[in-house]
């Protein structure tokens, strides 16, 4: 069955680069605590999932974020400073050189390649020429709201100049795909580069079919 969608959206962290969940782990284990403390306070935490949001949505930088996250790892038994702890984060993380490739690929043969990702640290983009990779980029906050809130997805395809019924989410993580279902996008939960580039031909119109911009509709 040939895919008839014109247009990819590609999260960041763990989708263009080595997995975010290992990191964080790594992270845990450096601090002397359960590898799973980290990611288990942002996800069930209140003070930490709010700090999470807030950092994301651009409300607040990196170091208040840092301050007070690290104060809730001390509050769990973690041994660690705020200062650095995003910077421990990312060094962990390594660009992964075949989603790059396959997301250049894409934008060859003629789909319109845009990237929607929730930030995490000040300068969490530094190597990547997002511009020269892709044809729109949206950020979290540079927009002022984070998936898996369907505003991030609208924003995202706006930007890019497709409907949400022509676009592939492809995204690490489950509940991202799930949000963007909800308005229309179809989703690939992305684990290692060849699954997702077959996942995504499956989605994909035939190369060459020139995409159709939201504006032409």
């Amino acid at each position: 069955m040939t895919g008839t969608r014109n247009a990819v959206l590609f999260d960041f962290g763990g989708v263009l680069t080595s997995s975010v969940v290992t990191a964080f782990e790594e992270v845990g284990r450096q601090l002397g605590a359960d590898p799973r403390l980290p990611l288990r306070l942002l996800g069930t935490d209140e003070q930490s999932s709010t700090l999470l949001v807030a950092h994301e949505e651009g409300r607040i930088g990196e170091r208040e974020f840092e301050e007070g996250f690290a104060a809730r790892l001390r509050a769990h038994g973690a041994t660690v400073e705020g200062e650095g702890l995003v910077s421990r984060l990312q060094e962990l993380l390594s660009p992964d050189v075949d989603m790059i490739a396959l997301v250049a690929e894409l934008r060859s043969d003629g789909h319109r390649v845009g990237l929607l990702s929730n930030s995490l640290g000040d300068d969490c983009y530094r190597g990547f020429d997002l511009p020269a990779m892709f044809d729109a980029v949206t950020i979290s906050r540079d927009i002022g709201v984070r998936k898996p809130s369907r505003r991030a997805y609208q924003a995202a395809c706006e930007r890019l100049g497709v409907r949400p019924e022509d676009t592939v989410m492809v995204d690490d993580l489950r509940q991202n795909i799930a949000a963007a279902h909800r308005i229309g996008l179809a989703g690939v939960v992305h684990r290692e580069a060849a699954t997702t580039a077959h996942e995504l031909r499956e989605l994909l119109a035939p190369a060459g079919r020139r995409p159709v911009s939201s504006t032409e509709q």
